[in-house]
């Protein structure tokens, strides 16, 4: 592996990209280096195909080394265990970048190592990874020679911002993530503040010019000879008469609307003609046949949309199948929603939860609180497999991870509703698009449990179809049209704008004017979805369920949070055990109080009000004698906090006797007149009878 370093920049910020010196036995390997942030990649492949499969075996796997961040893990083995859904995240969004770009008959194991060696807690990751993968793989010798880059683009203020830092991303309302090469797109993924498609295009464009430029130099890059990916030779006499049946039954059967009914005419007749061709020519395998009667369903189906503008289930281009929505189907859930579209059905729940349920997030980045979480399931009966659940999937992750990013955007502040929320979406149905099915249902189960969002949000699957310049742009596409076509392209957001965007591309040549009409026509499909949503359910809950905790919070001064807690933590787990309540202390000196009874809830707070208020001057309150002296009497008038009212301030006359005027356990309205230097507090019920 030949050594050079090279330095290219990007908007004022500058890759340093290194090859040739870490990692030589890997095919291609290389360091990208950005301010202090350092990421060695490395490619490698077997020198063999594997046989008998019709996919591209591409592994790829991002991780982050605690010492790149200065720290030791946490945990008992103290040393990194299976990645964090962010390092799967990462990952996916690598192997979508570069996939796209490989010669379509390239069967030999491919695995990409991204491994993060140095975070300066500024500049991302992802980024310099993805840039990373395609210089390792250009210098290998695995066929892969068309560059790509990636880009981050934000907006502060109105103002676009090329790779924006982590506090900059911060104040963003703007998250979008690019790959591509010199000539097109391969990868988007999007989070918003409800942005428009008009301002989305503009900053699609502005990350194709900036990945351009990036792209440019790595054609210099020295490279060795690469494999080569041959394409399978066929018998031409068995393909022949595979032809001769098969093309005029593939074009009958794409034609089937209902999806079962397509399925089991397909597999019926791949199953009768295996069998006689297999007879016929014995030296041949099923494999090969397999993939050639496919080849044939796949062309005849594309030819069906592009030529004759048909879709397989007789829809128009921009028909969204039937769609219904049900909301609070579960009675003990504290929202619920059933979201059908066509054969694509989710439910989605919402449980609310305390501050305390947050969860706790040990990122490179450091440590932080997640206040909403979506979990997406993926059952094997949601496509008929007999498929038992296991661990999470990385394909889990991501979809639920899309489905969040499209939420999140419409989740009022926490400031304005405190409860942690936790949407849990499990498809019971697939044929399209489930992670967009995950967001209306989502929406709609926030409706049932009466968050008080700012709006309904829906998403669509769009699709991309195209031969030359014949191209067709295909609204809410199913399964089949997924795997025909030449972009899966997801957009979710409200009324007013999009909140999530994702894109992968198979194809060049994606135009400018395609994207503005794939996101034109997106939104007509989402408006049309989200008319379906507001016919079910217009606003949200007015309260949230009786089986939701109640919750109340309030600011105290953070001089107080010690006091409130007490010694050990004496006062707040008496609070707590009195009144059956769970009360929560931010560092800012934000409390949240909740428990299954609001008055004990509202009574606790009212509590912790007085307790860490401060005695004013001038001011009347209402308090409890606490004790009798010869020269006075002592009254509580804040939780803890008491005063003296002296015996010449107990009445309008003279006093000889205290008792005469209160008894201990006598509530007494007072004035407080003075706080002197030593702190203490002298009181007056004359004085309090005056100002009345």
């Amino acid at each position: 592996m030949e050594y050079f370093k090279k330095e290219v920049e990007v908007a004022g910020k500058k890759f340093i990209i290194e090859s040739g010196k870490m990692a030589k036995q890997a095919s291609g390997s290389c360091t990208v280096t950005i301010g202090e942030t350092t990421v060695l990649v490395s490619a490698v492949s077997s020198s063999e195909p594997k046989e008998g499969i019709d996919f591209m075996p591409l592994t790829v796997d991002y991780r982050e080394r605690a010492y790149a961040g200065g720290k030791i893990p946490g945990g008992f083995f103290k040393r990194e265990a299976k990645p964090r859904d962010s390092e799967i995240l990462t990952s996916r969004l690598i192997d979508r970048s570069i996939r796209p770009l490989f010669p379509e008959f390239w069967r030999n194991d491919t695995q990409i190592s991204a491994i993060v060696l140095s975070h300066d807690g500024e500049n991302d990751t992802d980024i310099p990874s993805i840039l990373g993968a395609s210089v390792a793989l250009m210098v290998s010798n695995i066929p892969f020679s068309i560059p790509i880059a990636s880009v981050r683009i934000g907006r502060i203020n109105g103002q676009f911002v090329i790779n924006p830092t982590l506090s900059e991303q911060e104040i963003s309302d703007l998250d979008l993530a690019v790959s591509g090469n010199d000539t097109a797109l391969t990868m988007v993924e999007a989070g918003s503040n409800e942005i428009s498609e008009e301002e989305m295009l503009n900053a699609l464009n502005l990350a194709r010019e900036t990945v351009k430029a990036m792209c440019e130099f790595q054609k210099q890059l020295p490279m060795r000879e690469k494999m080569e990916a041959k394409a399978p030779e066929y018998n031409q006499a068995m393909k022949a008469d595979i032809e001769a049946e098969a093309i005029s039954k593939a074009e009958y059967g794409v034609t089937i609307k209902e999806k079962t009914e397509r399925d089991s005419f397909w597999a019926s007749f791949k199953k009768d003609i295996t069998k006689r061709m297999l007879e016929k020519y014995p030296q041949e395998n099923k494999g090969t046949i397999d993939f050639l009667l496919e080849d044939i369903f796949y062309k005849k189906a594309r030819e069906l949309v592009l030529n004759k503008r048909v879709r397989t289930d007789g829809r128009g281009l921009e028909d969204i199948r039937t769609i219904t929505c049900e909301t609070g189907l579960l009675p003990r859930i504290h929202g619920s929603s059933l979201f059908t579209r066509g054969q694509t059905q989710a439910l989605a729940t919402v449980t609310l939860g305390t501050p305390g349920d947050m969860q706790i997030m040990d990122e490179l980045t450091g440590e932080y609180k997640e206040r909403f979480m979506l979990h997406y399931n993926f059952p094997g009966f949601a496509t008929g497999e007999p498929k038992g659940e296991r661990s999470t999937s990385r394909r889990e992750i991501g979809h639920g991870a899309l489905a969040k990013r499209a939420l999140r955007a419409i989740l009022p502040s926490v400031e304005d509703f405190g409860y942690t929320i936790r949407i849990v979406s499990d498809i019971l149905e697939s044929n399209g698009s489930s992670s967009m099915a995950s967001v209306c249902g989502g929406s709609l189960a926030l409706f049932n449990a009466g968050v008080p969002v700012k709006a309904a949000c829906a998403g669509v699957a769009m699709g991309l179809m195209k031969e030359g310049d014949n191209y067709v742009i295909l609204t809410d596409i199913m399964g089949m049209e997924d795997h025909l076509g030449d972009m899966d392209f997801k957009v979710a957001g409200t009324r007013k704008g999009i909140t999530a965007l994702q894109m992968d591309i198979k194809v060049t040549g994606l135009t400018t004017e395609i994207l503005a009409q794939a996101l034109d026509q997106a939104k007509r499909g989402r408006m049309y979805i989200l008319d379906k949503m507001d016919a079910a359910v217009s606003a949200p809950k007015s309260a949230i369920s009786s089986f939701a905790p109640q919750m109340e919070s309030l600011m105290i001064p953070q001089n107080k949070i010690g006091e409130l807690i007490g010694p050990g933590g004496k006062n707040i787990r008496k609070l707590q055990e009195d009144n059956n309540v769970k009360i929560d202390i931010e560092e800012t000196g934000k409390v949240f109080i909740s428990g299954t009874d609001a008055d004990c809830v509202h009574r606790t707070k009212v509590y912790i009000e007085s307790m860490t208020a401060e005695i004013e001057v001038g001011k009347i309150y209402k308090g409890k004698v606490v004790k009798i002296m010869a020269f006075g009497a002592f009254v509580e008038v804040l939780p803890g906090k008491d005063g003296l009212v002296h015996v010449s301030k107990l009445a309008d006359r003279h006093v000889k006797n205290v008792e005469d005027v209160v008894k201990e356990g006598d509530e007494v309205t007072v004035k407080v007149m003075e706080i002197d230097k030593q702190g203490r507090v002298n009181l007056s019920i004359k004085d309090a009878k005056e100002d009345k």
